[in-house]
């Protein structure tokens, strides 16, 4: 089971995404932009009482053998016969709960009922920014297979925690996504194909580490100052461009939601 962007990461791809909506959709997530980023963790806060949630947040395509990212169906109900259900819930179901919550959405913006646009809001761009950890398309997700524990905290909590900051995000606007389903597929496909370089970037500066201290706390595996700034000058800037790519790609959802919903008018959404 893979774990989820740290809360500092969700909070700061929902907020920024909102700024890189069109008008007028802008005015009414702008609005709202408070409930926005308090609800970005809400999906990883409901795995604590629903056990039918951590499943939403990955998608173990390793699982499936090496050439599993080309021969996975795209639709669910030919996934669910070619592999059955039980074992798409026990593996992941991320590309297809964001294609669900993409729905919702469109069906609350069609309602113009504003708390449910908010929540599926909360869900969708939860799930989406998830699709972009590489860590969260393998089973290898926290280093637990070659002794790299933690890793999976220190990719996605302790680097943008430590430089999301410095981060920039001017420039980014949403696009209409015409086929959500080729989108999703395609940013899992990007994640997944970073995966084994995560691992490798670990790897190089845990060896470059030999006799100094890698961990603060060596039982909740936090990192020293030291080591994350090694792991994240290793990765080239990967965390950040990740994290960008979210901010885009979780405002083009919103927006295309709308769009499909027949673009109301957002002053009269209530």
């Amino acid at each position: 089971m893979a774990y989820s962007w740290g809360f500092y990461a969700h909070k700061k791809i929902n907020s920024e995404a909102v700024y890189a909506l069109p008008a007028p959709l802008n005015t009414f997530y702008e609005k709202y932009s408070g409930d926005i980023e308090l609800h970005a963790a809400d999906p990883d806060k409901r795995r604590y009482v629903d056990s039918t949630e951590a499943p939403h947040h990955f998608i173990d395509i390793d699982h499936y053998g090496g050439r599993a990212i080309d021969e996975i169906p795209r639709y669910w109900t030919a996934a669910v016969k070619k592999y059955s259900a039980d074992t798409l819930n026990r593996y992941g179901t991320l590309p297809w709960s964001v294609l669900q919550w993409e729905e919702k959405l469109t069906l609350a913006f069609k309602k113009m009922d504003a708390a449910e646009i908010l929540k599926a809001s909360s869900y969708l761009g939860h799930y989406v920014a998830d699709a972009h950890v590489p860590l969260h398309t393998v089973t290898n997700y926290n280093g637990q297979k070659t002794e790299q524990q933690g890793i999976h905290a220190l990719w996605e909590s302790f680097i943008p925690q430590n430089f999301g900051s410095s981060y920039q995000y001017a420039g980014i606007k949403a696009v209409y996504i015409k086929d959500p389903e080729a989108k999703i597929w395609e940013i899992i496909r990007h994640s997944y194909l970073l995966a084994p370089s995560v691992l490798q970037a670990e790897r190089e500066t845990r060896t470059a580490f030999k006799g100094r201290d890698i961990y603060l706390d060596t039982l909740h595996k936090k990192f020293t100052p030291a080591y994350i700034d090694a792991f994240n000058n290793a990765l080239n800037g990967m965390v950040e461009k990740q994290i960008e790519s979210s901010v885009a790609d979780v405002a083009s959802f919103w927006y295309t939601a709308w769009v499909n919903s027949g673009q109301p008018d957002p002053a009269n959404i209530k």
